[in-house]
């Protein structure tokens, strides 16, 4: 995934992941060249382990 359309997903802007990426946090990605990229499965992972259950 790009970083416009990982952004899209998250519902957050495209900068607040180039600030995840500078502060070491948000999903892993790739970087090729200048390129960044985002792999579905890496993305899938941060998010299962940012899923937060209601108690009850």
């Amino acid at each position: 995934m790009t970083t416009e359309e990982l952004a899209a997903h998250l519902r957050v802007e495209p900068k607040t992941l180039a600030n995840w990426r500078y502060l070491g946090r948000g999903p892993i990605y790739v970087k090729d060249g200048g390129l960044v990229r985002y792999r579905r499965e890496d993305v899938e992972a941060w998010e299962r382990d940012h899923t937060v259950r209601p108690t009850a």
